[in-house]
């Protein structure tokens, strides 16, 4: 049974995740490297806590309503929406934003877990470093999970020292509205854990996409990545501006985002991690090459995208 939680990481997705766990009830505590690096996670987390405070006001407008556009994770469908419970999230709200738990020692954030989502970037060594690392202290029965979005549990599970316990758990971005876990496990993962870690999804208002093989790229970046970039290379070849291409996309094929507002959403650091591993973006004269140039160069200013108030678009 999952009681205890530790997330691994709080970037843009890590904080998301832990808040909406915590939301859900599940003791949550949030692991960083170092004090610099909680210190960067706490203004995400107070983030997230105005981000579900605005939600459950605006939610009194969809007791009734015949389609509303409610946050999944929040209600189990729009029949559970009435005042007492939004005013029951709202303090739910208040006491997850209140007793968030931080914490960089390894002893503290992993020896009580029942499970361990990492959430760190997108490196192959630094990941497998991390599991080495945090494998003597964690329980015999622990589950760890991956939320990578490209690569495979199986690329990491002789480094976490369980590995009929470890498998992959992706969440789409916005993960409070766009409610989606990824659930993929690889040849030696349990039956027992795989069956575990898609209950814990529900749990925590996911939807559970099932992966019964490994596939890069899961599902939603099967589809998405390409699109990704297929836009970066239009752009980089001079094709069209990013705010044409985007345009495009969304009018022709009725999509809410085209593939640049989608990598603001992401992040452009996420972003230049998938695509530099693809042989032709290291050169600078092909058409993918030169974006990846000019996303670097949006890195270095801090145009990260709209954590930053800022990458192909501005954000207030």
């Amino acid at each position: 049974m999952i009681k205890n939680v530790t997330i691994a990481g709080g970037g843009v997705l890590g904080a998301q995740i832990a808040y909406i766990t915590a939301f859900h009830g599940f003791n949550v505590t949030v692991w960083g490297r170092r004090d610099d690096s909680i210190e960067r996670i706490k203004p995400r987390i107070e983030h997230l806590h105005s981000v579900y405070a605005k939600e459950l006001d605006l939610a009194v407008k969809y007791i009734g309503a015949e389609n509303p556009d409610y946050p999944r994770s929040f209600f189990k469908d729009k029949e559970e929406i009435n005042i007492s419970r939004i005013e029951e999230l709202k303090e739910t709200n208040e006491k997850v934003y209140e007793g968030m738990k931080y914490t960089t020692d390894l002893e503290e954030a992993f020896s009580d877990a029942d499970l361990v989502i990492e959430a760190i970037a997108e490196i192959v060594d630094e990941k497998k470093a991390f599991y080495e690392k945090i494998a003597p202290y964690l329980k015999d029965d622990a589950i760890l999970v991956t939320n990578s979005s490209t690569l495979l549990p199986s690329t990491f599970r002789e480094y976490t020292g369980r590995e009929e316990k470890f498998l992959s758990l992706h969440f789409a971005n916005n993960i409070h509205r766009q409610n989606l876990a990824e659930v993929m496990k690889h040849d030696k993962t349990s039956d027992e854990a795989f069956e575990t870690v898609i209950d814990f999804a529900k749990n925590i208002g996911m939807y559970p996409a099932v992966i019964k093989k490994e596939q890069p790229g899961y599902i939603l970046n099967s589809i998405l990545v390409p699109v990704i970039y297929s836009g970066l290379t239009l752009y980089g070849d001079g094709v069209a501006d990013p705010v044409d291409i985007d345009m495009d996309w969304k009018i022709g094929t009725g999509s809410p985002r085209g593939p640049f507002e989608i990598i603001d959403i992401v992040g452009i650091t996420t972003v230049l991690n998938i695509i530099s591993r693809r042989p032709e973006a290291s050169d600078p004269n092909s058409p993918i090459g030169k974006a990846v140039l000019k996303l670097k160069e949006m890195d270095r200013k801090g145009h990260k995208g709209i954590e930053t108030g800022q990458g192909f678009y501005k954000y207030k």
